[in-house]
């Protein structure tokens, strides 16, 4: 190592194999530009020695090799600031020594790059399914991230969690298709073309799956002459980095900017984004994975290991965060932190979050530590937290999670138990009676407020809601593994044909089906969330676990859109009438007429026991329109029955009857009475739910 001083310098700074350095900023992760040099700021407890080894972009040798001076180090940080190189043109990785030793955990190897875990946009990935083998691969590398985007007078929309409507969808499966019209398909910027779009259909919130840079050739393979990638991004290869190949700008700091764009102009137009994020494994896989990363800095910190060094699969992907470790906390939280006050972000979902509350020894906590820590973070003070409360290792927590008054949960028992209900299984009456009213027998309304359960009846894991009925099985063959991949437990009904049909009859079923569950998912109390293309009837031909199925299997088809136009101003239709009316999103301020919040109906009013029929339910909604100075009064009727059955209405004071705003037996044009001076009055106090239907009633003033 060659050390040179000089005393026109600053004498904190050496010269180091040609290069100006001097100690960088130790409290500062990641590589930073400074007033002329760039920091790079990295630690690890089991390394004795750290390299910093710098590239020029698209080149196999680094042009510099700055090994970080003993005397530069603090604890176990490594940190310096290196002057005369330019950040755009350079890229770059670690080299960390220290002991082998597998048994223990311990796996340096001082000829392994190793990416920074604080990289704020990944090299070499900007070009989708650019493929190489992985013993043949150049190592992932960062670069360095200016930020200069300007949000102006940009302000987040920050809506109420009750109030939203959310929307998942894949950012590159959503525009891919020719048939969406955009200019730049599969990317952010796709996504911003269609903006229009999400404000016409009423959502208010786009929750993105994966977009943390992962690597989708991780398992790449052909299938009856189809290439299946690792389409869905469950793979993380660095946490602070966008994936670069969701972009269409491929200049250096194009997805950088071109996502802050996407995200600007939603919240210009109202839509809050929630970002779909992995912590509970990474792309580096088990024994047998690639070094990326955390394998090459401390690997017996950031995975659960078991005794022998070997990893804990409570992902179901081969690893398993140690996400409770003091270290590994410090980093989730600065992620969160980083992504909300540099890109900002509305809300987070988790993916197998059980994991989140897993100790070092796999068991569950009853107080983890980043859960609390996540709720109480002032800098996400006001961001949604929504946990998918289980895991692949058996853990599941919906109803239990711990939550601080702060974290909402997917609420699994809501889409099984709807799922059920919906396509006439028995049974499962007083279940969905509390599903629909929020689920205050998991959630008690006390403790967990009015926003712990988003529900939903479909999601990118599983059957889209077309295929929910329209197949009995699941038809995953494509996926290459002889179909035994993918829940086997769908709850889903084929109507009668298994598949594609011209029966019209069966396609008038189906229609039907899917807009009773469009109806009761927006008439329910808690936050809904629709998958992208339900609304238009998308289907993926059976296959209920589409992660490697990057071609139009999983990407949404845009001309459904013109043959179901029906289905979809159905939903427009839905969401707005639930904007209208706030007693489907919370409790408002009591009725004057003395009906309670919500009450449960079966054929005859005010009644459960002694209903005929255990697949005929009606749920009224009652409350105060301040507003308006009047109550609002809404019926949800529901027939899952083969069979028709008359109901009695409850009796609405004087000067009130029922109107009707729904009614799914009714064919495209008469299902949904947009305009409420065209709504019909119920006749008498009985009405006919025909079979397998739903009707949706209004109180209204007598004319």
């Amino acid at each position: 190592m060659n050390k040179s001083r000089s005393q026109a310098e600053d004498t904190s700074a050496i010269m180091v194999n040609g290069y100006r350095v001097r100690p960088g900023m130790y409290l500062t992760n990641g590589a930073t530009v400074t007033l002329g040099g760039v920091c790079f700021t990295i630690h690890s407890r089991g390394a004795v020695s750290c390299e910093l080894v710098l590239f020029h972009p698209e080149e196999e040798e680094p042009y510099a090799v700055i090994p970080y001076p003993e005397c530069f180090r603090i604890g176990n940080v490594y940190s310096m600031i290196v002057y005369g190189i330019d950040p755009d043109q350079t890229e770059y990785a670690y080299r960390l020594d220290g002991p082998y030793q597998p048994e223990k955990g311990l796996l340096f190897d001082k000829t392994k790059l190793i990416l920074d875990p604080y990289a704020r946009l990944v090299a070499g990935q900007h070009i989708w399914g650019r493929w190489e083998p992985y013993d043949q691969r150049k190592a992932f590398r960062g670069k360095i991230v200016h930020n200069s985007f300007d949000w102006g007078e940009n302000d987040q929309p920050n809506l109420d969690f009750k109030d939203l409507v959310i929307y998942e969808l894949h950012v590159r499966g959503f525009t891919k298709h020719p048939s969406s019209g955009v200019k730049n398909p599969g990317t952010f910027e796709g996504i911003r073309e269609k903006i229009g779009y999400f404000k016409e259909l009423g959502i208010n919130a786009v929750e993105l799956m994966p977009i943390f840079e992962f690597d989708e050739c991780r398992d790449d393979r052909m299938v009856n002459g189809e290439r299946l990638l690792d389409y869905w991004g469950y793979n993380t290869v660095c946490y602070f980095a966008p994936n670069s190949s969701y972009a269409c700008a491929k200049n250096y700091n194009g997805v950088d900017d071109e996502l802050k764009t996407l995200i600007r102009e939603l919240h210009e137009n109202g839509i809050e984004v929630i970002l779909d994020v992995v912590f509970n494994h990474t792309a580096e896989g088990n024994e047998n994975g690639p070094y990326i990363s955390f394998k090459g800095l401390d690997n017996n910190i950031y995975y659960l290991l078991t005794p022998e060094g070997y990893y804990y699969n409570f992902s179901g992907c081969g690893n398993t965060l140690n996400c409770n470790n003091p270290i590994v906390n410090d980093l989730i939280i600065q992620c969160l932190r980083y992504w909300v006050t540099a890109y900002r972000i509305d809300g987070f979902r988790f993916d197998l979050a059980s994991i989140l509350g897993r100790n070092e020894d796999g068991s569950p906590m009853s107080k983890p530590p980043l859960l609390e820590r996540l709720a109480y973070d002032p800098i996400l003070g006001s961001v949604k937290l929504i946990a998918e409360a289980w895991d692949a290792g058996g853990l599941y927590q919906v109803g239990s999670f711990p939550s601080w008054g702060r974290w909402s949960e997917w609420n699994g028992k809501y889409r099984d138990d709807l799922r059920r209900f919906l396509k006439g299984d028995a049974g499962l009456r007083d279940a969905v009676a509390q599903r629909i009213i929020g689920s205050p027998d998991l959630y008690d309304p006390v403790y967990r407020g009015d926003d712990a359960s988003v529900n939903f009846l479909t999601c990118h894991d599983g059957f889209t809601l077309a295929d929910l009925y329209s197949y009995n099985q699941k038809h995953n063959e494509a996926n290459g593994w002889n179909n035994t991949d993918g829940d086997n437990n769908g709850n889903s009904w084929n109507c009668g044909v298994e598949g594609d049909t011209d029966d019209s009859a069966v396609l008038a079923l189906r229609r039907k089906l899917i807009k009773n569950a469009a109806t009761v998912l927006l008439c329910s109390m808690g936050t809904p969330m629709l998958l992208s293309g339900d609304e238009f009837g998308n289907s993926q031909q059976g296959n209920n676990n589409a992660y490697c199925q990057d071609n139009a299997i999983s990407w949404l088809d845009w001309t459904d859109l013109e043959k179901h136009t029906d289905i979809y101003r159905y939903f427009s239709n839905m969401i707005a009438f639930r904007k209208a009316h706030p007693i489907l999103r919370d409790q408002s301020g009591p009725a004057a007429c003395g009906f309670p919040p919500t009450s449960f109906h079966g054929t005859s009013p005010w009644d459960l026991n002694n209903s005929e029929e255990e697949r005929v339910l009606g749920v009224l909604f009652a409350g105060r329109d301040e507003q308006d100075r009047k109550d609002d009064i809404l019926y949800l009727g529901m027939n899952m029955h083969w069979e028709a059955h008359e109901v009695k209405l409850p009796q609405l004071p004087d000067g009130l009857s029922f109107r009707v705003v729904a009614d799914t037996a009714k064919g495209p044009g008469e299902d949904f009475i947009e305009k409420p001076s065209f709504r019909t009055v119920v006749a008498g106090q009985s009405v006919l739910l025909e079979p397998r239907s739903i009707l949706l009633l209004e109180g209204a003033a007598s004319s």
